[in-house]
């Protein structure tokens, strides 16, 4: 199975809400969805305020509707040192496990790691995943036309409503937006490989309390 990479040379469309998204078809992704009830909401007004301060140290305004283009105008160097200042705050924020924590419930976890096989191979080809208590970590190589923004939207609505149903509960269960990553190297693969099965571990979680599923090596 052969996860294509981000071409810097092809061309590439990007996108933003809060979050900036880049989409080149065909390439593979580091994803991330997290639950509505995962991150308090101070902390997200804190990660926001402080990532906004740094933006305009570089003489970028965020609540303009192009600041990725700017973004993506600053130095390599820069745009590292955005990237592993601030998603990794992100992700560390998920890993405390607030919330309900409802996908470390194997039976739950389940319908989420159904729905993100069923189109294995036809939509995408689906790498490692790993579900925790109240988020989602994958790998995903999208084919033909797919869009990633589109394909996240399906699994969310889909899983929600079984999740729901399986409660007996209604309203939101998943944050809308996802956080997505283009993987650009054979070297950042393996990083993410790697990042998804010690996730566990890391956020001391017990056997029976997430769902890792990874590739044949």
């Amino acid at each position: 199975m052969v996860f294509e990479l981000f071409d810097p040379d092809q061309p590439l469309e990007i996108t933003h809400r809060n979050l900036p998204h880049w989409y080149q078809p065909g390439v593979t992704y580091f994803v991330t969805f997290r639950t509505i009830d995962s991150m308090p909401q101070e902390t997200l007004d804190s990660w926001y305020a402080q990532r906004n301060e740094w933006l305009k140290k570089h003489g970028i305004e965020p609540k303009d509707d192009d600041w990725c283009d700017h973004f993506h105008d600053l130095a390599e160097v820069e745009q590292a040192e955005f990237h592993n200042r601030f998603s990794a705050a992100y992700h560390q924020a998920l890993d405390k496990g607030q919330g309900d924590c409802l996908l470390q419930q194997p039976e739950l976890a389940r319908i989420v790691a159904d729905s993100l096989l069923h189109f294995d191979g036809d939509r995408y080809h689906i790498g490692d995943f790993v579900i925790m208590p109240n988020h989602v970590h994958l790998l995903i190589c999208l084919l033909g036309e797919t869009k990633l923004r589109k394909q996240c939207k399906s699994w969310k609505k889909y899983t929600a409503t079984q999740i729901h149903g399986a409660l007996g509960r209604h309203g939101h269960f998943w944050q809308a937006e996802s956080f997505d990553h283009l993987v650009r190297s054979p070297e950042q693969f393996a990083y993410f490989q790697h990042y998804i099965a010690d996730n566990p571990r890391k956020a001391g979680l017990s056997q029976g309390e997430f769902f890792l599923y990874q590739l044949p090596k």
